[in-house]
């Protein structure tokens, strides 16, 4: 068992990894904005916090072996939570990461294709800008899990794939449910293969 503070604990993939966490039977700090929102789960303390408050931030990361953070890449400032995470000694960070930066080919990432949806560009810009981010960072153990381009709820099947830096996908297209993710996500936090890189998930 371990102790996880989970940063956006409310939200489609934090409620889905909160669970998953819960039902392993890990310790979980679950962190949100409105912790009303928190499912009430066995083993998870809801707790309010921002994630853009790095002082009041790194009070509840304290004590932690690791970090998740499912937040919106638009609007946050991840060097804040790593300075958070930098003071409050905690190493191992696990980021909810996007599937925009993965590549559709050699050198082509799925953010740059024509036919990419202007809706979600912002957020995907972000989401990039966040990995070449971390692969900055030498202090810090993180890991960027991607998801497929549909990131949807669904079952949890427990039956996927893993990748590096290409995008996965079969007959029915790229996608993943957030249960799933889940699941690769609290392997990883286990299990940990993936210490300073991103990877993907995906059916």
């Amino acid at each position: 068992m371990a102790k996880i503070a989970l940063i956006g604990a409310s939200g489609n993939a934090g409620s889905r990894i909160l669970k998953e966490l819960s039902d392993r039977g890990h310790e979980v700090t679950a962190i949100a904005r409105s912790p009303e929102k928190i499912a009430q789960l066995p083993g998870v303390t809801a707790l309010k916090g921002d994630a853009q408050d790095g002082a009041a931030l790194a009070g509840l990361l304290r004590g932690h072996d690791a970090v998740v953070s499912s937040t919106r890449f638009t609007g946050t400032d991840f060097s804040i939570i790593t300075d958070a995470l930098r003071e409050a000694g905690v190493s191992r960070y696990l980021v909810v990461g996007g599937a925009a930066s993965l590549e559709v080919a050699p050198g082509q990432r799925l953010l740059d294709q024509p036919d990419f949806p202007e809706a979600y560009k912002e957020e995907a810009t972000h989401g990039a800008a966040t990995l070449d981010y971390l692969r900055d960072l030498d202090d810090l153990e993180w890991t960027f899990l991607s998801p497929s381009a549909m990131f949807e709820p669904g079952e949890r099947t427990g039956t996927f794939r893993l990748g590096k830096d290409e995008l996965l996908s079969n007959e029915n297209g790229s996608r993943i449910s957030f249960e799933d993710y889940a699941i690769a996500m609290v392997d990883e936090i286990e299990n940990p293969k993936h210490i300073r890189q991103r990877f993907t998930v995906g059916y």
